[in-house]
């Protein structure tokens, strides 16, 4: 299969957004409570140790993505119910991020617009951009990702200036000991480690996209730390305009705290900013896992290209997103019980360390 090639900034300005895409607008590390940001930072340093290891992965096969390495670690019985798995995996997240972006669109500015057509729409969107290649979708992420964050830094700055800001809601720091801070930020419920910084793993399919593979460890290694810099200030600031106890309520946090700003009863109703901030970012946590998907579909059936499946892909996508759950409750409990220990922990940690683990037995003893 051909595929086009992105710089190191492209593919960081791609994974960066793709990270951050939705995890943003939850309460991320909220069991933590007043310490969640530290758990954001705790499990960052984790990811750094898990992005070393997908990159390492790509030091024993180069130029290779993960359905390549497969049956030359593992063989070729093993590794196609493993291919299949990740196939699954991804377009299964896929839906999940669609169905949080929907819910979000649908409860605050379109409430009387079916979800399946905000859905839809965007996934029109996507497919468009994905069809034009992977530099289609590098390009995106140099335009897009600096807007982002100047949205991002916009409103954290007239958060610090609403008259809800209060830094002592943080404290006392480790008042409830370290427990809820390691509970937040490792499996085996829905962690931090796992969401956002392992889902990371995607990396692995872009590996033979990067125009120069030497900043590959570059890449990756800057994405996991801006990342959980970025998230970490953002939950210190909304933290700090809504208290713990309704950081941990809120479904999304981060809206009603951006929505409370009032600046001299001028200043106020940031929602555009909002959404526009959010859709940048679930555009890439969706492409990514759709063009992740659609990949190994590719290079399992040996197609010269992966034009003639992201359509098909977006409608499945599409559908399952409405259909995952009949509620948000459901969707959520859904990842708390069902995704983070039975999907995130093996295809995220397990797999890729055992892989590694393989490779450089086998590298060891053929040298």
């Amino acid at each position: 299969m051909k595929q086009g090639k992105i710089s190191a900034l492209q593919l960081f300005y791609v994974m960066i957004g793709f990270e951050i895409g939705n995890s943003i607008i939850f309460g991320t590390a909220a069991g933590a409570k007043q310490d969640a940001w530290l758990a954001i930072l705790l499990s960052m340093l984790c990811g750094l140790i898990l992005m070393w290891i997908y990159t390492k992965l790509s030091d024993y096969y180069p130029g290779e993505t993960l359905v390549q390495m497969l049956p030359k670690i593992i063989g070729k019985f093993l590794s196609y119910p493993l291919i299949v798995i990740y196939a699954l995996y991804f377009l299964y997240l896929a839906c999940t991020a669609c169905r949080d972006f929907g819910e979000l669109i649908a409860s605050t500015i379109l409430t009387e617009t079916p979800m399946i057509l905000v859905i839809g729409i965007f996934m029109v969107l996507i497919v468009y951009c994905l069809r034009g290649g992977i530099e289609a979708f590098g390009r995106m992420g140099e335009i897009v990702f600096p807007i982002y964050v100047l949205i991002l830094v916009t409103l954290w700055i007239l958060m610090l200036m609403g008259a809800e800001f209060d830094s002592r809601r943080l404290i006392p720091v480790l008042g409830n000991g370290i427990q809820p801070v390691l509970g937040a930020a490792f499996p085996p419920v829905q962690s931090t480690l796992t969401f956002p910084f392992g889902e990371t793993v995607l990396i692995t399919m872009l590996f033979p996209v990067l125009n120069n593979k030497n900043n590959i460890k570059k890449v990756g290694m800057a994405t996991i730390l801006i990342g959980g810099i970025l998230l970490a200030v953002n939950s210190i600031i909304v933290i700090s305009v809504l208290g713990p106890d309704i950081y941990g309520k809120e479904f999304f946090p981060f809206f009603t705290a951006a929505q409370m700003v009032s600046i001299a009863d001028f200043l106020e109703r940031f929602d555009a900013l909002i959404i526009v901030m959010i859709v940048s970012g679930v555009f890439f946590k969706v492409g990514g896992w759709i063009y992740g998907s659609s990949i190994i579909i590719s290079q399992v059936f040996k197609l010269k290209s992966n034009d003639s499946i992201l359509i098909p892909l977006g409608v499945m996508v599409t559908c399952f997103s409405i259909l995952l759950a009949t509620s948000f409750i459901e969707h959520l409990e859904i990842a708390l019980n069902f995704i983070g220990p039975y999907l995130h922990i093996p295809l995220q940690l397990v797999l890729p360390i055992l892989l590694l683990g393989i490779a450089y037995t086998r590298k060891k003893f053929q040298a």
